[in-house]
């Protein structure tokens, strides 16, 4: 899946209503994007299925956005070195110390909200 597929579209009000040039825009959004994954990082107790449940997007996810950016770009690059990236550490380091066992409802509700969850996620492929 190419970066530019499904959800990554840069919204109308990145590209045209702003004044800035394009290199500014790409810093900012970047320097938002590690603001995120820093927040992240340390809110170990926010639990990917929550993220899902919520937002419809979890770290998985923004690994899997960041190495599709590297495989477009040409880099060498696999899905355990983009979770790294993301969770700060290896990912089964990170799911040993953190990840909770999801209850019965956060299941049902990650059911439930499936259709809107990030394309990237793979849990709503299209047919």
């Amino acid at each position: 899946m190419s970066c530019s597929e499904g959800s990554i579209v840069v919204p109308p009000v990145l590209t045209g209503a702003s004044k800035l040039d394009e290199q500014t825009r790409l810093e900012l959004e970047a320097a938002a994007f590690r603001g995120l994954v820093a927040h992240l990082q340390r809110r170990t107790d926010a639990q990917n299925i929550d993220l899902m449940n919520l937002a419809g997007f979890c770290r998985n996810c923004l690994s899997k956005w960041y190495l599709a950016a590297a495989t477009e770009r040409g880099l060498a690059l696999d899905y355990d070195a983009a979770r790294e990236v993301v969770y700060g550490m290896p990912y089964e380091e990170w799911k040993r110390q953190y990840q909770q066992k999801a209850t019965p409802e956060q299941l049902q509700k990650f059911e439930d909200t499936t259709p809107l969850h990030a394309f990237v996620s793979g849990h709503n492929a299209k047919s």
